[in-house]
């Protein structure tokens, strides 16, 4: 049972307090969403440091050491501290309301499982001021690479990927049993909206993979301090067998920080389609089949390392047919806008950008699925360019589709629309700019990770660092509008988008007997 906790009430007197000791589920979600935030520009800041760099051949801006700690930095920052809290915040706010729950399952434990990660982030970015630098061994961290080569902050970095596993665990674990112990009466598993299946699957697959994580650095830790050779060959250990360990827990990290944008693009398309979300019961399945298919495509990362020719075959078939359940959820959300009566608010076109870029990152990475091609493309900039199609337009467009179309109900007010357009042409835009030229560069036979380049890769660097400014400077219009809508503007009616009647976004917390996933029969009624 949960009781209200001192905490949970929003009265003056609390000031900064509130925000450190706070056990409700919107704080800590608004924390998040900062935080992510915060982390997304540090990263960011991070990228462009890179891009300029790379803007013409020769050593700028930094020396290679430098460049390599950026390169890792960049990546670490983006993937744990921006994309995965800002997932773990829309849970948070959101996962409640949408199955009618008064607050999460263990509130005390949601405030702990925050306040871990300032810290981690804190120690990870501290290791830039450190004697021998940060880490700069890529953002997989290879060893023996990481554990021979390896700066003294290594030491502070395994700690700093410690405690935010600790943090995930704690959140999955808090989201899973929010949804499955706290949903309101009637709603069963197949009534909840996808966002929230989304995620509790997203939860179980945190759980089953963070510990692979933490092991791995434990053994590099042993590596490090104690003496042990479990990545050293020259002490009788296996340098792949990190690699098999850490793309264990990487393939579903990957899908981790996408299927929760999975579940956020099939709120919104709906609603501006004004249709029922085309095959509700076959996107649920789909998205268990992505969970499951995750855990046995690990070693696609590892073609060009010498596996049997029967292991690259498995690996290769096993990895195309993930490609199935992803394609059906695409042609879902393409047969629920067919006939719609769609309208382009700024949610719904960061959703079809969505979709539109993320299937081609999906398209990209079934090319890299072939093994001989995989030869060819393997550590080139074509593969960057087919992660940051999957991670960018992907998660990071789903995350400015979720803020902008929830916005409304979190804070009262009505975003600027026409600013919020302007926002969206300028990262799509920006977005495009810096990544497809990549795919031209890599199949060309540039390399990743590199600080200086051939000169035949000078003019697709050029066009690629151009797009990275525009996106990133973008991002600050983002904040703008974010700030803008939070100190006031226009009041958010009960009916936001107009015509989109009976949605879940617009309902109260707890929810009333009409949810998303089974709006009446007849949209009109939702006004009874």
């Amino acid at each position: 049972m949960i009781t209200e906790h001192p905490h949970d009430s929003h009265g003056p007197d609390k000031g900064l307090m509130r925000w450190v000791v706070t056990t409700n589920h919107k704080d800590i979600g608004t924390l998040y969403l900062w935080f992510s935030f915060l982390m997304f520009l540090t990263g960011g800041v991070m990228a462009l440091i890179i891009r300029s760099e790379l803007f013409q051949p020769g050593l700028q801006l930094v020396q290679p050491e430098s460049f390599n700690q950026m390169t890792t930095m960049h990546g670490l920052i983006m993937v744990f501290g921006a994309v995965m809290p800002a997932f773990v915040g829309l849970a948070n706010w959101l996962i409640p309301m949408m199955v009618g729950a008064p607050d999460m399952a263990m509130p005390r434990m949601n405030n702990f499982s925050f306040w871990i990660l300032p810290f981690a982030f804190g120690l990870l970015l501290s290791s830039l001021f450190m004697e021998g630098g940060a880490p700069n061994f890529g953002w997989t961290f290879y060893a023996p690479l990481s554990t021979d080569f390896g700066p003294p902050s290594t030491t502070f970095f395994i700690f700093g990927v410690h405690m935010m596993g600790i943090s995930s665990i704690m959140g999955s674990i808090n989201i899973i049993v929010t949804i499955l112990n706290l949903r309101a009466p009637g709603m069963t598993l197949m009534k909840m909206p996808l966002f929230v299946w989304t995620w509790l699957i997203t939860a179980y697959l945190l759980i089953a993979v963070m510990p692979v994580l933490a092991g791995v650095v434990t053994m590099m830790l042993m590596d490090i301090h104690f003496n042990t050779a479990f990545f050293s060959a020259g002490g009788g250990g296996d340098p792949v067998l990190f690699q098999h360990i850490f793309w264990f827990f990487g393939h579903p990290e990957v899908y981790i920080m996408i299927l929760p944008a999975f579940g956020v693009v099939s709120a919104i398309i709906p609603t501006f389609a004004r249709k029922r979300l085309f095959g509700y019961e076959s996107m649920v399945y789909a998205t268990s089949s992505i969970a499951f298919l995750s855990f046995i495509v690990w070693a696609h990362h590892m073609f060009t390392v010498g596996i049997p020719i029967a292991g690259e075959l498995y690996f290769m078939y096993a990895t195309m047919l993930i490609a199935v359940p992803t394609g059906v959820k695409v042609f879902n959300w393409v047969a629920t806008m067919w006939q719609g009566s769609m309208t382009f608010e700024t949610p719904m076109l960061f959703a079809i950008a969505f979709v539109v870029l993320f299937t081609i990152g999906g398209l990209s990475g079934l090319m890299l699925s072939i093994v001989p091609a995989d030869f060819q493309y393997h550590d080139t900039y074509f593969v960057v360019a087919h992660f940051h199609y999957v991670l960018v337009p992907g998660s990071v467009f789903s995350v400015m589709a979720a803020v902008y179309y929830w916005l409304p109900k979190w804070t009262g007010n009505m975003y600027d629309e026409a600013l919020g357009k302007t926002h969206f042409w300028l990262s799509f835009i920006g977005i495009n700019i810096t990544f497809f030229p990549q795919h031209f560069s890599g199949l060309a036979g540039m390399p990743r990770r590199i600080p200086d380049y051939a000169l035949q890769f000078a003019d697709f660097n050029m066009i690629s660092s151009c797009g990275a400014f525009l996106f990133g400077f973008s991002q600050l219009l983002f904040l703008f509008i974010i700030i803008k809508t939070i100190r006031g503007g226009e009041k958010a009616t009960e009916q936001v988008w107009e015509g989109a009647h009976g949605l879940e976004w617009t309902l109260p917390s707890p929810a009333p007997y009409h949810t998303f996933a089974t709006p009446p029969s007849d949209l009109n009624d939702a006004h009874g």
